[in-house]
């Protein structure tokens, strides 16, 4: 059965379900060799905070760094296997990019990836890395589409769509082949969602072992096209910028949203600082790199966004491609929300031995500084006066209070300062 743009609304939802369903297996055994098979590793603190034995699947090993390896070495895998190819093209500002490339050039393709002007150095320098040809066009993902569509016309190239193909989506099945090859009485499983291969293919392959296992999706508020076209109002949806940008999309697959409306139990939202903590507390805990949209799972248990009913869960990790300038600035986030890292700003006598006064107390203290600013020159400060930023990390909170009461009793008067 062929599958294509003209075809798919009159296909049943019986009939594409049980076509990806046959296929997932097929993926299983033509993308072995060319992705891992990643661990899935019980983590015994976020169990304790939710209450039921959880299980991450660590896509952010995987090839390229995220699940979409998967597909795009399948989708690919299926096309040689039909006749001749020339070549792939993509569209795509991250995860997708950097699958495609990879699966072309293990499968000795040349391939184009059209990114968007606006997509990061770092995604960019690793998509070509493996070899593809990258052409920045357009400010977003849409214009940098259609770009696309024209290349692979122009040069008799195969297109590979990111999540609305039967075969990408069979391919992310395969994850839940996996998971029941190594948890087989598996009970919950929450996935992140943007066009939605992913949680369609993982829940394919799922359901169709045991029905009764519970398919949560999960997405940003910030861009949750998913949930909003399944309630009928797409139409009220503005994607905005998220830490979990590798899931913003202005409309879900036509293929996958009738494959979720179908067997996903229920759709969740998380907010951004939700994200960002799970992002955090996965490095800090789990020794875990996830980008935002990896971390969306986490998000979700850790806020209660959702709160399951049954054990094992298991939560996908679906990639670690975080950009290492949003990652540091997370954790400065969170380490200040968290009173782990403090500023505190004052006005002092600008005279011999203060600084050192200061300092003292901090190390009284065991408050580690980090960085000083001090200001002699700014016009709105006596002559005899000069201000002091300090930026210092701490153990534990009722420390810096214990600190700032000490300053004050010496006549220094600091208060503390957001970031």
């Amino acid at each position: 059965m062929v599958f294509t743009d003209s075809i798919e609304e009159n296909t049943s939802i019986t009939e594409l379900i049980d076509h990806i369903a046959r296929n997932i297996p097929d993926a299983k055994e033509k993308i072995k060799g060319f992705v891992h098979e990643t661990p899935l590793v019980s983590m015994a603190t976020l169990s304790d905070i939710v209450g039921k034995q959880v299980y991450l699947k660590l896509e952010n090993l995987q090839k390229t760094g995220a699940y979409k390896a998967r597909g795009a070495t399948y989708k690919i895998r299926k096309l040689i296997e039909k006749g001749k190819i020339r070549g792939v093209v993509a569209a795509s500002s991250g995860n997708h990019a950097q699958a495609v490339a990879y699966a072309a050039k293990v499968n000795n393709l040349p391939a184009i990836i059209v990114m968007p002007e606006t997509a990061s150095a770092t995604k960019v320098q690793a998509t070509r890395s493996y070899g593809a040809g990258v052409i920045l066009y357009g400010t977003i993902y849409d214009e940098a589409y259609r770009k696309a569509l024209e290349i692979a016309q122009e040069k008799d190239y195969e297109f590979i769509h990111p999540f609305d193909d039967p075969d990408i989506i069979a391919g992310q099945g395969t994850i839940g082949l996996e998971i029941l090859d190594k948890l087989p009485d598996v009970k919950e499983v929450i996935v992140p969602i943007g066009g939605g291969g992913l949680i369609s293919g993982i829940a394919i392959a799922l359901k169709k072992h045991n029905p009764s296992i519970k398919i949560i999706g999960v997405q940003p508020r910030e861009a949750a096209s998913m949930k909003y076209l399944l309630e009928g109002k797409l139409s009220e949806y503005i994607p905005r910028l998220s830490i979990a940008d590798g899931v913003v999309v202005k409309k879900p697959g036509n293929i996958t949203s009738r494959i979720v409306a179908e067997l996903v139990d229920d759709i969740i939202v998380v907010d951004e600082e939700d994200i960002s903590h799970a992002v955090f507390f996965l490095l800090e805990r789990g020794k875990i790199i996830a980008e935002g949209a990896g971390a969306l799972t986490v998000a979700a248990l850790l806020s209660k966004s959702y709160i399951p009913e049954d054990e094992p869960i298991v939560a996908i990790i679906s990639g670690g491609n975080i950009d290492p300038t949003l990652l540091s600035r997370i954790i400065v986030h969170e380490l200040a929300k968290d009173g782990r890292l403090v500023v505190i700003r004052g006005v002092v006598d600008d005279r011999p031995g203060v600084l050192h006064d200061i300092i003292e107390v901090l190390a009284q203290y065991r408050l580690n500084i980090v960085d000083i600013k001090h200001d002699r020159v700014s016009p709105h400060l006596l002559p005899t006066k000069a201000s002091l930023e300090l930026v210092f990390e701490a153990s534990a909170p009722e420390l810096v209070d214990k600190a700032l009461n000490e300053l004050r009793r010496r006549g220094y008067w600091f208060k503390k300062r957001s970031f």
